[in-house]
């Protein structure tokens, strides 16, 4: 868990870097500086699905992981959960869940978060959460200067879900093979870019709903496992 923990501090101080100099910094800028970040996430995101070659599973995760995601309505969930901080924090109006939504998905849907999580958990090693840590802290600069206090917030979800990954990797270890995990970070790529668009305001997609297409190819790893064990 030292790694998460690492992660979560470094998102706690960048962000309140960057709510100090927000005051400074007009709103044209932040706007423009926000448009820019989405580009280079967008590259992020389509380096990362590029890799993939199995675009059988990865087209099935994604569909199969949208129609759970609205089934049990992961994006209202967490929107709301968004409204409320905004109750707590009024100040800053619309804007707060808008940053907790952005931010959160873009920490917790990387390759990085997923796979140095996995390392934490597997081998002790948590050299890439750390590297994690120092883009994410420089990360919250920007998007706490441009998006406001929601992004301070985002660091309870990236300790909740980084954690939960990490004490469940040794369960799953056996699983969680090379084109497993391939697969896995193949789909989370696809869904920065999705957040790309969002950060573009070019069309509203509702990337929380698909979260669980991430975890849709160690499942099916899974049965096929299991299905060779019962019919071996």
């Amino acid at each position: 868990m030292l790694g998460t923990f690492v992660n979560t501090f470094a998102i706690v101080v960048g962000s309140l870097i960057g709510l100090a100099f927000s005051r400074f910094i007009p709103t044209k800028i932040t706007n423009t500086l926000i448009h820019g970040v989405a580009f280079a996430v967008m590259l992020i995101g389509l380096k990362m699905a590029w890799k993939e070659n199995s675009f059988i599973i990865l087209i099935c995760s994604l569909a199969f992981g949208g129609v759970i995601g609205e089934l049990i309505r992961i994006e209202d969930r967490i929107n709301g959960f968004g409204k409320w901080l905004e109750k707590k924090f009024s100040k800053q109006g619309g804007t707060l869940s808008k940053g907790f939504v952005t931010t959160t998905l873009l920490y917790c849907v990387g390759s990085m978060a997923l796979v140095g999580s996995l390392e934490s958990g597997l081998t002790g090693n948590h050299d890439t959460l750390f590297a994690k840590s120092v883009l994410d802290g420089l990360g919250s600069i920007i998007f706490a200067a441009s998006l406001g206090i929601g992004v301070l917030f985002s660091a309870v979800s990236v300790f909740f879900y980084q954690g939960c990954i990490t004490m469940g990797a040794s369960f799953l270890k056996q699983f969680l093979t090379g084109p497993v995990i391939s697969q896995m970070s193949a789909v989370g790529g696809l869904l920065i870019v999705a957040m790309a668009f969002n950060m573009l305001d070019m069309v509203k997609i509702k990337v929380a709903n698909l979260l669980p297409a991430i975890f849709l190819p160690l499942l099916y790893f899974m049965l096929v496992q299991l299905f060779q064990w019962v019919f071996s």
